[in-house]
């Protein structure tokens, strides 16, 4: 049995309108000019999963050979601070073959870079560095970071600024792992626009920093393939999950509002050429070999 959850669900709270049209214009370059996407994926697009969404198997090993005969190319950790399991997993992926590609920072949430408070952020801030290590020693080319959440207590005005103040003092820390911070637009009332997402980027100025594009969370108040042909060659990953409008719920991939068939246009028409990993509940082999024909169809854009 499974479910169609996100791993961001236990998040409150509705989505407020903004307007960004102080911040249209400006350093926003167009697509072509961007550097290519991390994880270019030699040519192609190439479909993982998330590690844990891989039931029933016991070892590393057996999570990236379950994934690989269930039809997937790779897959997606979260951070952690048990090196000796990084070392195990590092080990499997040798031994199949089957790559990590991606890290998800485990702090952002809980210790946002945008706190107020010194000591939460110097705990986001350990713990982003920790992740760009993580994959550092698993050969994966991202870490996925929530880069602030807007609150009560904190303003729009500072947790854009604060965000970007700290990501800048991640960058050499990037650079020296080899691994892009990849910033994901999620439910935290925070970058409401594809615009404000590229200048939020532009500013940043390194090819160390690009966009996380989680397709499923934009459509309750836009259109997924509208943000990537804003977002361009600053996509570094794609995330993959259906949502539906009438009644506000998850649903499986391909059952939603998103329109498939026009986001994978948009793919192409801005060269994008890497991963797609699904973000929804796991479940047996099964249901992993079911949803991977579903992106198949995807990336044939049925």
């Amino acid at each position: 049995m499974h479910r169609y959850v996100s791993r961001r669900d236990f998040v409150v709270g509705g989505l407020a309108g903004a307007s960004v049209l102080g911040l249209v214009g400006k350093g926003i370059a167009p697509a072509q000019e961007q550097d290519k996407p991390a994880g270019s994926g030699g040519g192609k697009l190439r479909k993982a999963i998330q590690y844990g969404m891989v039931q029933g198997a016991k070892t590393p090993l057996d999570h990236l050979k379950v994934a690989q005969e269930c039809g997937w190319d790779g897959v997606e950790c979260n951070a952690s601070q048990d090196q000796k399991w990084i070392d195990e997993l590092r080990e499997a992926v040798e031994k199949s073959g089957v790559p990590v590609h991606s890290v998800v920072c485990g702090t952002h949430w809980g210790y946002p870079l945008s706190d107020p408070n010194p000591e939460k952020v110097k705990r986001g801030m350990d713990g982003m560095k920790s992740a760009l290590r993580n994959a550092r020693d698993l050969k994966a080319d991202t870490v996925l970071l929530v880069p602030a959440v807007v609150n009560a207590d904190v303003r729009y005005k500072d947790a854009y600024e604060r965000s970007q103040q700290r990501i800048r003092e991640l960058i050499p820390v990037a650079e020296e792992c080899g691994v892009t911070i990849a910033v994901e637009n999620v439910w935290n009332k925070f970058l409401l626009s594809p615009l404000e997402f590229a200048r939020y980027l532009d500013e940043l100025n390194s090819k160390f920093v690009r966009a996380y594009f989680d397709v499923g969370n934009v459509v309750i108040y836009g259109f997924p393939q509208d943000w990537i042909r804003t977002l361009g060659g600053r996509i570094a990953k794609i995330h993959l999950k259906d949502f539906k409008r009438d009644g506000y719920q998850w649903k499986p991939i391909r059952e939603g509002d998103v329109q498939w068939p026009e986001v994978r246009k948009a793919l192409a028409e801005v060269g994008y050429t890497g991963w797609l990993t699904t973000e929804v509940a796991g479940g047996d082999e099964a249901y992993l070999r079911d949803l991977a024909a579903r992106v198949d169809k995807i990336i044939a854009g049925v």
